[in-house]
């Protein structure tokens, strides 16, 4: 390198890269072991309690966008992520003919700080589907062996619910649920009366206070803002803070790792990272390293760690490093309710996600044409007012003539704009499937050599595509959908996807749930991690992010990820212990 690196004086006991639910947990377990960290974040501090940084509970003119989305705040100005799926000076490249879309959140916390809060443990038949279906693979390990640490994050962090005893949905510890809205009520009508289930959410959001520095949510429905109070989880404030109480850690923002260091005989030293600020080079010493990046992030700098002893990248002997990369499956539709229309004004916010979701019903029917399967997520009631469909209102208003018989044509501006509001507020709601596509080794992320960022470290090059058992999942997605809506007297709004749009499925990446790049297997050939994270070329190596995933599951992977780290620190705390580290 014919850079200048800047070498930091202390020498830790573990460097860990990322902050988000994974290097959040092991920050947290490690240091509270006694151990030295050095945290690494892409990106600036943050606190939702902050003053400065706070965005909930602030109107749409304190902000100069009016709260709208921009290049790099793809969900709006209020939204907590510092990021989205383009950033300024950090490109990445495709395949031809691949749509693969990757979000990157940059601050203390990550993707944390605005996620839905969803929070579902794997069940026993998520980790073996391969004994079920015969696709992909099964994982090295089993629930049995994630169950204890799923237990113990349920009691730290929080997560409402209910025992429902569904096989593969298994109960966890739950605070009492919040009471289904009214939108909910009627979309439950309708699943009864087509047969899907509908049970309470299970997200982490606290309804009871679990300790003195967080409160319970306050029902404003603000958590993708991240909440100034602690109610709902986000690394920055669960698990960041309480870390950094220990004093056993330094946290470094705004730090770009570009590789992992080593030594000549391809053991970890460190990381090479570059200040964001002042762009300089350094480099932090540790006898472990924990990569918790984000899946391809994470892939990225092992695939940029090249060495003699790694010339394929760093723990990439098998080549699997970037590939079985998955993203969750995902299709949504939208309906209208007549008996909806001019509602009575009232509070409901309720917790800023839904209330209800339809676990995955149908495992033990093998005639569908595809196999894994979906949860479905709603939405609806009285949020913030909007105008509008998408299609023509006036054609709406068609649907839902008045009481003399006669329909009214959609007004544009001034009072007729306010009547048309206040007529259809509340009576709108959607629906999205979220289900789990089958890794394939060839749908990856590489190292494209001819592109660098504005740092210098070579892009990410994706290469993806779905295959039919996810196009044909998406079908039956539409299908579920039109039946709900159907059944509780709603009208689907707009055409329904067809097959020329394959049924309305997203691009990968879209649903921000991607996994599988550093796999853990029991065969140092075919994956990257053994049962406990730890990179089987490089033993004082682990990745505790969503890398490690062999499957996805129709569920959202940040619980796993979470229990998955803790297991691996207490795995590492024991192997440091006994001097095998």
């Amino acid at each position: 390198m014919s850079f200048q690196i800047i070498e930091q004086a202390k020498k830790y006991d573990v460097c860990i890269v990322g902050s988000g639910a994974g290097g959040g947990m092991a920050a947290k377990i490690l240091s509270e072991k006694g151990y030295k960290i050095a945290l690494l974040e892409a990106g600036p501090d943050f606190d939702p309690a902050n003053p400065e940084q706070r965005t909930q509970l602030r109107w749409p003119w304190e902000s100069p966008r009016r709260g709208a989305s921009t290049f790099q705040r793809s969900f709006g100005d209020f939204d907590m992520a510092y990021g989205g799926w383009q950033l300024e000076g950090e490109p990445y490249t495709k395949e031809r003919g691949t749509e693969f879309d990757w979000f990157r959140s940059r601050m203390v916390g990550g993707r944390t700080n605005h996620w839905g809060r969803i929070s579902l443990r794997f069940g026993p038949l998520d980790f073996k589907r391969k004994d079920f279906d015969g696709k992909g693979d099964n994982w090295p390990i089993g629930y049995e062996d994630v169950k204890p640490y799923y237990d113990k994050v349920d009691k730290l962090v929080g997560v409402f619910g209910t025992k429902e005893n569904i096989p593969n949905e298994p109960d966890g510890f739950f605070l009492p649920p919040p009471k289904p809205r009214l939108h909910e009520l009627y979309i439950k009508k309708g699943a009864d009366k087509a047969g899907i289930p509908m049970i309470p959410s299970r997200l982490s959001i606290l309804t009871k206070r679990v300790n003195k520095k967080r409160q319970a949510c306050f029902y404003c429905s603000q958590c993708s803002r991240s909440c100034t109070v602690y109610g709902d989880f986000s690394s920055s404030s669960v698990l960041v803070n309480p870390a950094k109480d220990t004093g056993n850690v330094d946290l470094y923002v705004n730090a770009m790792v570009r590789e992992v260091t080593t030594d000549e005989n391809g053991k970890a030293t460190g990381v090479h990272y570059i200040d964001k600020l002042n762009l300089k080079d350094y480099k932090v010493k540790a006898k472990v390293v924990i990569l918790a990046a984000s899946a391809c992030s994470s892939a990225r700098i092992l695939l940029n760690s090249k060495s003699s002893a790694h010339p394929n990248g760093l723990a990439n002997s098998s080549d699997v490093v970037g590939r079985y990369l998955h993203d969750s499956t995902g299709a949504s539709r939208m309906g209208f309710l007549p008996e909806l229309m001019d509602r009575k004004r009232y509070n409901e916010d309720g917790v800023g996600g839904m209330h209800l979701y339809t676990p995955w019903w149908l495992n033990d029917n093998k005639n569908l044409g595809f196999t894994r399967g979906y949860h479905i997520e709603y939405w609806g009631g009285m949020g913030m007012p909007s105008y509008g469909f998408g299609f023509n209102m006036e054609a709406l208003n068609s649907l839902v003539p008045g009481a003399n018989g006669e329909t009214k044509k959609a007004g544009g501006y001034g009072l007729s704009f306010m009547e048309d509001v206040k007529r259809y507020y509340g009576s709108t709601l959607g629906m999205s499937g979220r289900g789990e596509s089958i890794p394939q080794k060839d749908n990856r992320c590489t190292i494209d050599d001819k592109t660098v960022d504005k740092y210098g470290i070579p892009v990410l090059k994706f290469d993806y595509k779905w295959t039919d058992e996810e196009i044909k999942q998406a079908a039956h997605m539409q299908d579920t959908f039109e039946e709900i809506i159907d059944s509780m007297g709603g009208i689907a709004l707009g055409e329904k996807p067809g097959k020329e749009s394959n049924y309305g499925l997203t691009n990968p990446g879209q649903i921000i749930h991607e996994v599988g790049t550093t796999r853990m297997g029991d065969d140092p050939n075919t994956s990257v991690l053994n049962k406990y994270n730890q990179a089987h070329d490089v033993p004082n190596l682990f990745v505790m992010d969503g890398g490690a995933f062999v499957s996805q599951a129709d569920k959202n992977p940040t619980w796993t990820i979470l229990a998955l780290a803790w297991r691996a620190s207490d795995y590492l705390a024991d192997e440091l212990k006994k001097g095998n580290v």
